[in-house]
């Protein structure tokens, strides 16, 4: 779609429009920030030889799907088949030739997540991607914007007044409604704002209610016009679990607390390059169905209720669950409940895995001139592993 197709409230928020990919990349191959990194993936060519190498890369790159094709995919291929042990895709509840869907998911890495699912959608033969909701706050430098809106990103703002917010809030959900039935394209959205740091995964009413500030009919009508597809992930290892259990030490420590732009960058870095082991994506229908036998007499917060329960219902019975939860689950509650879920091995493995993370976790905060507190970094790290399990329990019982 060209910019001038594209209402003129959205420029702000929206990934970039085909007419404006070309001057985008030659923004990116440009800016300086991005030549240091640039420089630091091939450091034995000059940084002109790589600039033009990527020139010559980005010829025919004329929207946002031409480039995540050219360069994204390859690149998160290859990460997954460097740093895990395989992935898979259940999207039986789907189909790929029929509607846009707007995937609301649990939320794990900072920049895989969604980038994943690209590549994912792109194998099952869906006939396109996901845009992506990325809060401004990862945007730390130019280049970092321009590459994401180059990937599909459209941002959330959130450092604004509670005034702002809402009128942010009210345009990013017309935005929404626009991406899904005007431009025909998927969307991929948190279900929460930011990751749940303890892996107990719940929806945020808020954020269907945003998804209700744009659109016509009733609260109801408006997110059946967004397709909901509930959507569950599920990696064997968390490659920023012992980031996480810092964070919840010095959250608790230090007064005022809050991570830096640098803390950010490491969490990136961390979940991209970081051993994960298996990674499982599963799709549940899509709620377009259920919606409709909704009560006509429900009120709005009643609504909102019963629909962040039931994508946390969904979400929670598709986990795919690896030995790990259940050593977890068990080292937690001091029993062997679980036990027939896994054997001698993949207890020293994941022994063995525990006590390297609270290594790593101890340094970093005596680095940081704190005292680690071995107990409470080592329940958080159990907790992370056993909380899908026992939500997944829950949710076959209900």
């Amino acid at each position: 779609m060209q910019s001038s197709q594209i209402p003129e409230e959205f420029k702000d928020i929206r990934p970039y429009a085909d007419d404006e990919v070309r001057g985008a990349i030659h923004s990116l191959l440009h800016d300086r920030h991005f030549g240091r990194l640039l420089k630091g993936f091939v450091p034995f060519l000059p940084l002109s030889w790589s600039r033009g190498l990527l020139r010559l890369a980005s010829i025919g790159v004329n929207t946002t799907l031409d480039f995540q094709m050219r360069f994204m995919k390859p690149v998160v291929r290859y990460i997954l088949h460097r740093y895990s042990t395989g992935h898979t895709f259940a999207y039986e509840g789907i189909k790929p030739s029929e509607e846009r869907y707007t995937f609301v998911s649990n939320h794990r890495d900072i920049v895989l997540d969604s980038a994943i699912l690209d590549l994912m959608l792109h194998d099952a033969k869906f006939p396109t991607t996901v845009e992506i909701a990325i809060g401004d706050n990862l945007l730390i430098y130019p280049w970092i914007r321009t590459l994401v809106r180059l990937n599909k990103a459209f941002v959330v703002q959130r450092s604004l007044s509670m005034r702002e917010k809402l009128r942010a809030s009210q345009t990013m959900s017309r935005y929404m409604h626009f991406a899904v039935n005007e431009k025909q394209e998927n969307i991929w959205i948190a279900q929460r704002e930011g990751r749940a740091k303890d892996s107990d995964d719940r929806t945020q009413e808020a954020v269907l209610k945003m998804m209700t500030l744009g659109g016509e009919g009733s609260v109801v009508e408006r997110l059946r016009h967004m397709h909901i597809v509930p959507l569950s992930l599920s990696y064997e290892f968390d490659p920023c679990d012992y980031l996480k259990a810092i964070e919840f030490q010095m959250k608790r420590d230090v007064k005022g607390f809050k991570k830096s732009k640098q803390d950010d960058l490491d969490n990136m870095k961390t979940g991209i390059f970081g051993r994960k082991g298996h990674v499982h994506f599963a799709a549940a229908p899509c709620l377009d169905e259920w919606l409709g036998t909704l009560d006509a007499t429900l009120d709005k917060t009643e609504v909102f209720s019963l629909v962040a329960k039931h994508i946390d219902r969904e979400i929670h019975r598709s986990y795919r669950l690896y030995p790990c939860n259940f050593i977890a689950a068990d080292l937690l509650q001091g029993n062997r409940t679980h036990a027939e879920h896994y054997d001698e091995a993949d207890e020293r493995t994941f022994n063995d895995y525990l006590a390297q993370r609270l290594a790593m976790a101890a340094k970093d905060l005596t680095d940081r001139g704190l005292e680690p507190d071995a107990a409470f970094l080592r329940e958080r790290l159990l907790t992370m592993y056993a909380n899908p399990l026992f939500n997944y329990e829950k949710a076959k019982q209900d």
